[in-house]
């Protein structure tokens, strides 16, 4: 994993960058929550996310928003400048990996809602992570239809996030003939995943090679359970 800076709107921004041996791997940009909130790349819901895709064999780029760690700039926190920021990062991971033609995005809580206009923007983006999507703050209704398959993950002790609510956003961008939205509750979880971060991982290294194999393994119209060992991450 190397660290790594770029040029983005307000200043240089950091990163950390795996790059998969493979050179036609698939690459995946991880968003980390609300700089205000005490996000950054580092956030442990994050990098374990993070991690899952280089388990994968994908090449992956985490960064700070502007204004966050080592990032230059001032913190927006309306998502303005974050997205601008992840069109940017999203922009040099493809020209570093340009052999590539499969790109994944991933976010966790506020960064899933940029993940998530993201996805609107760039049609390139053939697939999605979404965990803990901040259904209570931000609307995703812009996201109807979904463009891409992907998967969701919220947990069911969440206190800031409603599990129903996400569900029912998981159901709506399940309709679509030709796509498939997988939807995984963790019994356990809590908004930060503290005692699940292992299922994070678990649950995103099940299912998104499902996903992009067109292989559902089941409707979405009822929450999936994920039946996996609770131990830390």
């Amino acid at each position: 994993m190397a660290e790594v800076f770029f040029n983005g709107a307000a200043g240089r921004l950091e990163g950390r960058f795996h790059k998969s041996e493979n050179p036609r791997a698939p690459l995946v940009l991880v968003l980390h929550p609300h700089p205000s909130q005490g996000g950054t790349m580092n956030n442990r819901v994050t990098y374990a996310m993070f991690q899952a895709f280089v388990n994968m064999g994908f090449s992956v780029l985490r960064f700070n928003y502007r204004g966050v760690g080592n990032s230059q700039g001032v913190v927006d926190g309306t998502g303005v400048g974050e997205l601008a920021d992840a069109i940017i990062a999203l922009d040099w991971l493809q020209n570093i990996d340009s052999e590539s033609n499969v790109c994944w995005i991933a976010g966790y809580s506020f960064g899933a809602w940029i993940a998530a206009q993201l996805l609107m923007r760039r049609p390139e983006i053939k697939g999605f992570v979404f965990v803990s999507p901040p259904t209570n703050a931000y609307q995703f209704d812009f996201l109807t239809p979904c463009p891409s398959s992907g998967l969701i993950i919220q947990g069911a002790k969440d206190s800031l996030i409603s599990e129903p609510s996400v569900a029912m956003l998981a159901e709506q961008l399940s309709n679509h003939r030709y796509l498939h939205v997988e939807y995984r509750v963790v019994p356990e979880g809590d908004h930060v995943y503290s005692k699940n971060l292992k299922d994070v991982h678990d649950i995103i290294t099940d299912a998104v090679p499902d996903i992009m194999a067109r292989r559902p393994k089941r409707a979405l119209k009822k929450a999936k359970k994920a039946i996996v060992p609770n131990d830390d991450y």
